[in-house]
């Protein structure tokens, strides 16, 4: 038997995952030719393990796939370019991906304080992009924060109405001038 290690564990619950499987700590165990309590060895908790698995798939389905654009002529145009890019991944998951979505919603969303922790590397690509040196990223959190409507689930029934992309404007359009 190979060693079993955090990655191995959140690997094996994404094949479940994509296989469109109930995922089970029992099913995680087996598939890994372990016990079930030799998962909590890793993970205290299915919380603190779903909490992995998920914090992982924002990293790879959202963040990493959110681009800055270098062709923009200004940084406010590269960032309002760069969070209608992340507003739209978010759709896209909620239209196309429901059960990550839910789980999404569920151990990350409904978190505020996981949630917050996620978004850090975001808040420092707007720091990056906007040149601030704001250590703390609260001006970037601000950002986020203003465009939330897109964001938190709560508001997914908004997502696919026609005025989306002028909602998304007038947001910007009222921020623009502060940051």
């Amino acid at each position: 038997m190979s060693r079993i290690t955090n990655d191995a564990i959140i690997e094996t619950v994404e094949e479940l995952l994509k296989n469109d499987e109930d995922v089970t700590l029992s099913k995680v165990a087996q598939k890994l030719d372990i016990t079930h309590p030799a998962l909590y060895k890793h993970f205290k908790n299915k919380d603190e393990l779903w909490t992995a698995v998920l914090t992982k798939y924002f990293n790879d389905e959202v963040f990493k796939k959110v681009e800055i654009n270098k062709d923009c002529k200004t940084p406010k145009l590269a960032l309002k370019d760069w969070l209608w890019q992340f507003v739209n991944i978010k759709k896209k998951i909620y239209n196309t991906d429901p059960k990550m979505f839910d789980l999404n919603t569920k151990y990350i969303d409904e978190r505020p304080l996981v949630l917050r922790d996620i978004l850090q590397d975001s808040y420092a690509t707007i720091n990056d992009i906007m040149g601030y040196s704001d250590k703390d990223q609260l001006k970037a959190e601000a950002i986020m924060s203003a465009f939330a409507v897109f964001t938190v689930p709560s508001f997914k029934d908004t997502w696919n109405l026609p005025d989306y992309e002028e909602r998304f404007n007038e947001i910007w359009n009222l921020i623009e001038d502060g940051i």
